[in-house]
């Protein structure tokens, strides 16, 4: 028989307070660590509000420049969606939050470039807001939207329900460095062009602008020109398999476009033309007609291309009677270095005449008597690298720091706070050559990666870098407050398909899918 008695509500007080205190402490437990790269202003609060994904809605601002059918946001919103609803689709019905919750994301502009192409002065600074049934993210351009739409993925979480929400929030975020790259060599070994486009995708999450496609070197030329095919033909590692067709360089143009990535193609010159010669005989000269470098300019549409000039072994010019009549011709003598700064001259003057902005490593820059003629110098020799980033910002030259960065180098991969604790403007300078250093990338370089295992030797490593090159460098200088964030981000990689490798002992709750 059941013994029914009145319940003294004043006595269940303490513990129906403790059990809501063991409530919200669980439901903290599912909130997100925080936002990679951090944002510049981030405040936010307990405030939660529930998201349906049946009523949850992409629009644009009443007021924005840009407006529906602006193909690259309708995408972004198309992409985000999945992205930050990654268990539904149409046919889970109705998942378990309140009914008429309806949430809507406004996003607004104050440009309209839903057709251009980012540059180096592309806009990518946001406002995020989010509040009881919206959000509201404002951008100057349609790059900052995207910057904007990541960072928002990035604060819905789920419930061990499977239920999503988010919290109140608002944020205002800038890159604190414009060029933000990450470098990958495809001549080394061939990256099939999925790899290539993963790795795009995985570079939006960390908020990284440039690719940086070291296309061809000394092992192949994979790339299918249209001025020169037999490069392609005889210097790839095979000419069916192994190459970049037109139609393979204008697709990863687009997808990265669209994710506001920028492609910098280098085609590294006088040095590393090894797989030149193969399919073009007479192209290892001292003197370019401007046939490769014009296409070059002409297929790519960024507003910089990257010509090399490291590393420049002067045995073969040296052993040419034709090369050393020319040198004494030219008033050079026997200096070799002052040939390759003509040649790299000449490069330059065709770059500029096709309105291009030229990258050259640091080597061009030590033996180039006539610096003023340069306009980006890459700084990637270790040692000292800050005393060369003050040498080249005192003579006046952009810098992009690469040194502390090279990922491929050996050592643990799980060893990310070496490329977190990298200060770029800790050298003496004053505040214009600071200025002068525009930003820095991530190297991998493939003499030992392919696409079996490029992406946990990249990822999450080379998003230390992107939070040093992105966010605020007194907020971002610890390494122990950094670890659960970067932690919990490599989580979300792995859950978007991004194979990661784990950074210590533990395990992510949505673990990678493809293994």
């Amino acid at each position: 028989m059941k013994v029914m008695r009145a319940v003294n509500t004043k006595q269940c007080a303490p513990i129906i307070y403790a059990l809501l205190q063991l409530i919200i402490f669980y439901a903290g437990l599912n909130a997100v660590k925080g936002v990679w790269p951090l944002p510049h202003a981030l405040t936010s609060s307990v405030e939660q509000y529930p998201l349906n994904p049946q009523t949850f809605a992409f629009d644009y601002g009443k007021h924005s420049a840009t407006q529906q059918g602006c193909s690259l946001l309708d995408a972004a919103f198309r992409r985000y969606f999945s992205l930050i609803f990654p268990d539904y689709t149409a046919e889970n019905g109705q998942l378990e939050v309140a009914a008429n919750n309806s949430f809507n994301l406004y996003s607004s502009t104050d440009h309209n470039d839903c057709e251009n192409y980012p540059n180096d002065d592309s806009s990518e600074r946001y406002n995020l807001s989010v509040s009881a049934g919206q959000a509201s993210l404002n951008a100057a351009t349609v790059w900052g939207i995207l910057r904007g739409l990541e960072t928002f993925s990035q604060l819905v979480y789920q419930d061990d329900l499977g239920s999503y929400f988010v919290n109140e929030t608002f944020i205002e975020d800038f890159p604190r460095f414009q060029f933000r790259g990450v470098l990958l060599d495809t001549s080394r070994h061939y990256l099939p062009v999925h790899a290539i486009l993963k790795t795009l995708d995985a570079m939006s999450y960390s908020k990284f602008n440039v690719f940086h496609w070291h296309i061809v070197d000394d092992p192949s030329f994979p790339y299918q020109s249209r001025s020169f095919p037999e490069l392609s033909k005889k210097g790839a590692f095979h000419p069916a398999t192994h190459v970049y067709t037109q139609s393979d360089v204008r697709r990863v143009i687009s997808y990265a476009r669209m994710r506001g990535i920028r492609v910098l193609p280098e085609f590294d010159s006088p040095g590393h033309t090894g797989s030149w010669g193969k399919g073009q005989s007479d192209l290892l000269t001292p003197c370019y007609k401007g046939g490769a470098p014009s296409e070059v300019t002409s297929v790519f549409p960024d507003s910089y291309i990257h010509l090399g000039g490291d590393e420049v072994d002067f045995s073969c010019w040296r052993s040419n009677p034709h090369v050393r009549a020319f040198m004494q011709k030219m008033g050079f003598g026997g200096d070799f270095p002052k040939l390759e700064a003509f040649y790299i001259e000449n490069i330059v003057n065709i770059t500029s005449a096709n309105n291009k902005t030229s990258i050259v490593w640091q080597d061009v820059f030590d033996y180039h008597e006539r610096r003023s003629a340069l306009s980006v110098v890459e700084v990637w020799k270790h040692g000292c690298y800050l005393c060369k980033v003050r040498q080249v910002t005192k003579a006046g030259l952009r810098v992009i720091l690469a040194s502390p960065w090279y990922l491929d180098l050996p050592g643990p991969t799980h060893n990310w706070a070496r490329y977190y604790t990298v200060w770029p403007l800790a050298f003496p300078g004053s505040e214009k050559q600071k200025r002068l250093v525009i930003g820095g990338e991530v190297c991998m370089w493939g003499e030992y990666v392919d696409a079996t295992n490029l992406f946990p030797k990249l990822w999450p490593r080379a998003s230390a870098a992107a939070e040093r090159l992105w966010s605020d460098e007194k907020q971002t200088s610890s390494v122990e407050k950094a670890f659960p964030r970067l932690e919990d981000f490599r989580c979300k990689l792995l859950r978007r398909g991004i194979q990661a490798g784990p950074l210590n002992v533990g395990h992510c709750k949505h673990e990678y899918q493809g293994v």
